[in-house]
């Protein structure tokens, strides 16, 4: 079979070389779009160089508004394109609706089509264009008032999918097993933090767990934790992307009166299937992660400086440990940790205008997920109550502020959310830290809220002096870390690692642009 086949994809790879080499001139049609028709032997490495799963992502190009000339762009199919908007009452409704008018020209192929996405804070849909004329898109009727005056103010915010229709399709066939809980899922995720973020993921000598004594692990020892396949490692992936963070987990030790050690962790999963607050036994912890963990965690226990441990004070530790103990996981500030400026944390084609976008997908999907997401933590920022996301939008306007500017608030951890208190798993961490005495003096000036994972494990808190290192750490590895991995096939990279004194008003201002996810000083 591979010999009488192997002709055939010599042809398919030799007509696509030529039309790859040919294609600077207009053709009938673009190699890209005749892609499909050719072997997968063929067509699939190629694909593969020209989409990955960012390409998911649409591109803000602008708004249509009554108010403003045409908003024109080059497509990825149609190079001169614009778009306008009228409003009419077509429906005869009290507030009526429109149309949007879409003029698009000068295809690069004739068989490639651009896909927009069309939004308001009311409403999500889309559609394709293959032919060079004007297209309409009608919205029969406005949701009311608030839709019908954010749209003569602001318009209707346009979209497009770069990739364009096979681009989005492989695409999607990246991002799927980012989340699926398969050797195919893990090596998936690899792909990408190397593509993205410049990760090495160097194998490490077997045995890959360590033989550890418990006695050498001390109260305030973080536990940096990453997950590569599964539901949490496509998760965990995405974050790391966006944040810059080589981890995507965090755990904390704490020794009890009575010597025996403890894992605090916001994000641990209940009988109920709820991700809560928990303090677990570490023989029970430890024994999940190696034997019950499906997604391959990666593990290093960071040890604290020992002038730190000093200065953790274990009563107070224990004390909010407690208080948060059985409490949700900080879902209401989980994105606000990673969105601290207005455009210097968009790794592109990210952007304020596509988050707004996702929310609005997700506030008309699961009210209840966007409400425990983002609407209260958006109320918070406006000193509102009970706003949903298209009054929250609306109200940014009146004000005369953007929706960018209100995401890139900081976050106070003296905030009370309708179920309590909100702290991811760094940030439960890090408020425990900041209750041990850990940020003093200047932990009044300190929002823990605002830090991710990559801020915490940065924070110069650390063992520097390997000689104090636990007896095991690093045991059977040639290549020393500067922590101590204790699971995982992979070396463990925490770039920055233990290098940062506190200061006030930490990572509140701070941008994170992949790849090389620049800090200014003092930001």
């Amino acid at each position: 079979m591979a010999a009488s086949s192997s002709p055939c994809i010599f042809f398919a790879t030799t007509l696509l070389v030529l039309l790859l080499t040919f294609s600077s001139g207009k053709l009938p049609f673009h190699p890209r779009d005749l892609l499909p028709l050719f072997p997968r032997q063929v067509s699939w490495p190629v694909v593969n160089s020209l989409n990955t799963a960012v390409d998911l992502l649409p591109t803000f190009i602008g708004s249509a508004s009554v108010r403003n000339d045409a908003v024109e762009w080059k497509g990825a199919c149609f190079y001169e394109n614009k778009a306008w908007l009228e409003l009419n009452n077509k429906s005869g409704s009290e507030f009526g609706g429109g149309t949007l008018h879409i003029k698009v020209d000068k295809a690069h192929s004739w068989t490639c089509m651009d896909i927009y996405v069309f939004v308001t804070p009311y409403r999500v849909t889309w559609d394709w264009y293959f032919a060079s004329r004007e297209h309409t898109m009608e919205f029969k009727e406005w949701e009311g008032k608030a839709e019908y005056e954010y749209v003569k103010q602001k318009g209707v915010s346009i979209f497009l999918m770069e990739a364009g229709m096979l681009g989005t399709l492989r695409a999607l066939w990246d991002v799927f097993p980012l989340f699926t809980n398969t050797g195919w899922g893990e090596n998936s995720n690899i792909a990408f933090l190397k593509n993205h973020m410049g990760a090495n993921f160097y194998p490490r000598p077997k045995p890959w767990v360590t033989n550890i004594t418990t006695d050498e692990i001390h109260s305030g020892d973080l536990l940096a934790i990453s997950k590569i396949r599964g539901r949490w490692g496509g998760f965990e992936t995405l974050e790391k992307w966006v944040s810059g963070a080589y981890a995507g987990h965090t755990a904390v030790c704490l020794r009890d009166s009575e010597g025996k050690l403890w894992v605090g962790e916001s994000g641990n999963e209940n009988e109920k299937g709820e991700d809560v607050i928990a303090i677990l036994p570490w023989e029970e912890w430890w024994e999940f992660e190696q034997t019950k963990d499906d997604s391959n965690p990666h593990i290093a226990l960071l040890p604290l400086h020992p002038d730190y441990r000093a200065k953790f004070n274990v009563t107070a530790a224990w004390e909010y440990a407690r208080s948060m103990d059985g409490k949700p996981y900080g879902y209401h500030n989980l994105i606000f940790s990673w969105i601290d400026t207005i455009s210097g944390n968009y790794p592109p084609p990210l952007d304020a205008q596509l988050v707004a976008s996702v929310m609005t997908v997700w506030s008309k999907i699961q009210p209840d997920y966007a409400a425990n997401m983002w609407n209260e933590a958006l109320n918070k920022r406006l000193g509102t109550e009970g706003l949903d996301l298209p009054d929250v939008l609306v109200e940014v306007e009146k004000r005369g502020s953007s929706f960018d500017e209100l995401l890139a608030v900081p976050e106070q951890d003296d905030w009370i959310y309708s179920d309590g208190k909100s702290t991811s798993c760094i940030a439960f961490i890090l408020e425990m830290y900041k209750e041990a005495g850990l940020f003093d003096p200047i932990s009044s000036s300190i929002q823990v809220t605002e830090f991710t994972i990559k801020d915490a494990y940065m924070l110069k808190f650390f063992e520097s002096n390997a000689s104090r290192f636990p007896k095991w750490c690093n045991d059977n590895d040639v290549v020393k870390l500067p922590y101590c991995q204790i699971l995982g096939k992979y070396r463990m990279e925490l770039p920055g690692y233990n290098t940062m004194e506190p200061y006030p008003h930490m990572n509140e201002h701070c941008p994170s642009l992949p790849p090389e996810y620049h800090r200014p000083k003092n930001c």
